[in-house]
């Protein structure tokens, strides 16, 4: 009888539970409901344009229109609420990755036809959430919504608590793993029990109905910002915002982003537990198999050799152990850490393209095709997340291999008495390294003395690029090229691995390319980051927003009173007329370039009209000058201030 050493796990079966209700079951029969509120909710809504089935059953009236789930690209409203959305989803898109989501076997070669399937059949089980969120009809969108949200928390909490256990995480496993989504639901059902009463209140007239605008708060206060002189010396930063994260009060994260982070954290919060419990049942199943090996040599009585193989065994299987443990840890945070620096990115990125400054793109990227951009709406979200889970377990295994050589070449040779060897040993690295380097420097040190001409100037910073002592250098030249074909050798090794580790370790940065200079379009992913930021900023960029806002506000003649308070509290003047005036010129010389050449400024204007490189980016260059003009003359209103930044005050 083989005696179970101490810590290890013992791999216990767990009976399947009974319980009359099964998740994968309840997802499958949710189709139909789901199919009938989406129904509902389209035959609310009327179409804009009348379609050929109108005129023979007119008495549709117009009606079964398109139910849009959430805008992924303009709107800001229930950025949360349908964050915590994605969240109640995020338990049935790990389960696309299991192999018993689909109840029969198919071919290998079917499984992409049935991973599509299965995508579509999460996304119609889960549209009413979000379509009860973004419905104009409020009432019933509400009341939908909580029937919906209802049944899915009591048929979740009903399974997790009565068959807690699981096969991977043993036991309260549905418990550890579904709290997540759990809470989501919960977060929904509250939200649309707050819509339902503020439907009510708005029917009863007890408060106002809220209008629909191009411009968000955030937005209008950022182009205020852009008017604004900002002084020489700010307010101090805080260690925080200096060191981690200095937040910007007038920049929002579109939904699409928020939703994508609470998967990506939920997901990672699953992933973490599976690795963490079938890393003990594999080191487990190891252990017993050892255990097994020891006894078969030990009454065989084989030779030394073999024991001291089995003790090295012992002791590698003990330092994986620990390692693959504290290796988890650091694998979890670094990719939380990504996931959370991935924000900060999109946000400086986004930021970077309003102010014009494209120098940190690829020169290829600087103007992505229309098509590629829309198409990285829809594919970013999934590509992140999938791309984080994928980076978890990748670093994970480089994390793992990485404390397994510092074990190795430190730890146990400190454990072993043997560390005056290792110093040793470690000494003679460094040594090489630090003279393959200083070499290198001495071959610089050397040019920068001997074999470049004087500064030119006093003030100059270096010297120029003139070579002086040209014997000498055709010598110098001539002795290390044999030196440097050694060296180049390591160096190219070196070089390999490098890109080797730096690759892995940011398989997850999607805003970051992996790829050489040259070949960052092979990097299907970051061409989807560049395709969807460029997206967004040509759709969101605030100083277009704030424009297109006194445009429709002009044009129409009806003026709300949150817009007329902002951009038109200047009474009406002749100086309110001569802006009027004025931006009427503007839209004349933007659709009609060529007249910009009769006027008597057209030097200053074609030269800023040249630098930009999109239509949204010469709409800007053109408010500018078209502003600053208005600001210089007595008659600007605070209307055009609160929209149009001045040329020296733009970022």
């Amino acid at each position: 009888m083989i005696s179970k050493p101490e810590g290890t796990v013992s791999v216990s079966v767990v009976q399947v539970c009974q319980n009359g209700l099964s998740i994968d079951l309840f997802l499958h029969l949710s189709l139909l409901p789901a199919v009938l509120i989406v129904g509902v909710l389209s035959f609310l809504q009327k179409r804009a344009t009348k379609l050929a089935i109108d005129n023979r059953l007119p008495f549709l009236q117009g009606r079964f229109a398109i139910v849009v789930p959430l805008d992924t690209i303009g709107s800001l409203s229930n950025r949360w609420s349908y964050g915590f959305a994605f969240g109640a989803v995020s338990s049935s898109v790990l389960l696309l990755f299991s192999e018993t989501y689909v109840p029969f076997t198919v071919p290998p070669w079917a499984r992409a036809i049935v991973y599509l399937v299965g995508a579509i059949e999460v996304g119609l089980v889960y549209f009413p959430f979000f379509a009860c969120l973004s419905t104009p009809f409020r009432t019933a969108g509400a009341v939908l919504g909580i029937l919906y949200s209802l049944t899915w928390i009591i048929v979740m909490v009903w399974d997790t608590f009565t068959c807690p256990d699981g096969k991977i995480l043993g036991k309260y496993q549905k418990i550890i793993v579904q709290w997540p989504c759990i809470l989501s639901l919960v977060f929904l059902l509250g939200r649309f029990l707050y819509i339902l009463v503020k439907a009510v209140q708005i029917h009863l007239q007890l408060e106002p109905e809220e209008s629909e605008e191009l411009i968000e708060q955030h937005q209008m206060q950022h182009v205020k910002t852009l008017l604004r002189k900002t002084s020489a010396h700010g307010a101090p930063l805080g260690w925080f915002q200096r060191r981690v994260y200095e937040w910007d009060p007038y920049f929002k994260f579109p939904n699409r982003i928020i939703g994508t982070v609470i998967i990506s954290l939920i997901g990672l919060y699953i992933m973490t537990l599976a690795d963490y419990s079938l890393s003990n049942v594999a080191f487990a199943r190891v252990e017993e198999w050892k255990n097994t090996l020891s006894h078969l040599i030990t009454s065989s009585n084989q030779t030394e050799a073999l024991g001291a193989m089995v003790t090295q065994l012992e002791e590698f299987i003990a330092v994986a152990r620990r390692c693959w443990l504290a290796t988890t840890i650091f694998a979890s945070l670094n990719s939380v850490a990504y996931t959370f620096h991935v924000l900060a990115c999109y946000r400086k990125h986004l930021k970077r393209l309003w102010k014009g400054q494209r120098g940190f793109l690829p020169s290829r990227f600087h103007k992505p095709s229309s098509a590629l951009s829309v198409a990285s709406i829809a594919r970013y979200s999934g590509w992140q997340i999938a791309f984080t889970l994928w980076g978890y377990v990748i670093v994970h295994f480089v994390h793992f291999l990485l404390a397994l050589l510092l074990a190795y070449l430190l730890v146990l040779p400190v454990l072993h008495g043997r560390a005056l060897s290792m110093l040793t040993n470690v000494g003679i690295i460094f040594l090489t390294i630090g003279l393959v380097i200083g070499l290198v420097i001495l071959q610089v040190i050397l040019v920068q003395i001997f074999f470049l001409q004087d500064k030119i100037s006093p003030t100059d910073k270096q010297k120029p690029l003139a070579l002086n002592n040209r014997k000498a250098f055709h010598c110098f030249n001539y002795f290390f090229f044999f030196y440097n074909v050694v060296m180049g050798v390591s160096n190219c090794i070196l070089r390999l691995l490098m890109s080797i580790v730096t690759g892995t370790w940011l398989v997850s940065r999607i805003d970051r390319t992996i790829m050489q200079r040259g070949y960052e379009n092979m990097d299907a992913g970051y061409s989807t980051w560049i395709g969807m930021i460029f997206a967004d900023h040509y759709h969101n960029n605030p100083v277009m927003v704030c424009f297109c806002q006194l445009m429709v506000c002009n044009t129409v003649g009806t003026h709300n009173a949150r817009t007329y308070t902002t951009f038109n509290n200047a009474s009406e003047s002749s100086r309110d007329n001569r802006s009027k005036r004025r931006w009427k010129l503007f839209y004349t010389l933007l659709r009609n370039p060529q007249l910009i050449l009769l006027r008597k400024h057209h030097l200053r204007s074609s030269a800023l009209l040249q630098t930009a490189s999109s239509p949204q980016s010469d709409t800007v260059v053109w408010a500018f000058v078209m502003a600053s003009k208005a600001q210089k003359s007595q008659g600007a209103s605070q209307s055009l201030q609160a929209a149009v930044p001045p040329v020296e005050d733009s970022e």
